[in-house]
């Protein structure tokens, strides 16, 4: 994992340091990877000039620790996660290629949970909450490709409301 994100901030750094002009391409629909919390596939769709829905599926729970205190018991192993944002993003450069976001939606999260009452033994927990985020993507110029980095909270409302955990990521989409 240490490797795929050097290898992200390394493709990152070049492409910042070898662009000149930008022909952003955020009218389409884009699928990438996702590094963070949560990690795995991420699609977004774009909608007009500043509209776009962003879907993430895969896992949650492995970025800032398995093992972590969850109502009366632990939360012991990474579990699975849809996540879900409808995004605003505006231009941040005249050429477009730095463009900015935030955006509101919900996440669905299921994983492990060891409540004391099995001694030892776990249940699986589906929880859902509300979440947000706000980032940064960096369209190349002249490429399919885009980078982005972000960061936001998730706010659980079933299983343990206001239980919260925060949300940050980077990684690639290829937009088409």
């Amino acid at each position: 994992m240490r490797k795929l994100t050097f290898f992200c901030m390394l493709a990152l750094s070049i492409g910042l340091a070898t662009s000149n002009q930008a022909l952003a391409q955020y009218n389409n629909w884009s699928v990438g990877f996702r590094i963070g919390e949560p990690s795995g596939l991420n699609v977004r769709k774009y909608f007009g000039s500043n509209h776009a829905f962003d879907l993430n599926i895969g896992t949650y729970g492995g970025l800032y620790g398995t093992r972590r205190s969850y109502r009366s018991g632990d939360y012991k192993s990474v579990g699975l996660s849809v996540q879900g944002h409808y995004i605003w993003h505006k231009a941040l450069t005249s050429s477009e290629s730095l463009r900015g976001y935030y955006g509101f939606g919900g996440q669905i999260n299921s994983r492990r949970y060891y409540p004391p009452r099995l001694n030892g033994e776990y249940e699986n927990a589906l929880s859902l909450g509300g979440s947000g985020i706000g980032g940064l993507e960096y369209f190349p110029a002249g490429k399919p490709y885009s980078f982005f980095l972000e960061g936001g909270v998730y706010v659980e409302l079933l299983q343990a409301p206001f239980f919260l955990n925060l949300n940050t990521g980077l990684g690639i989409r290829y937009n088409f």
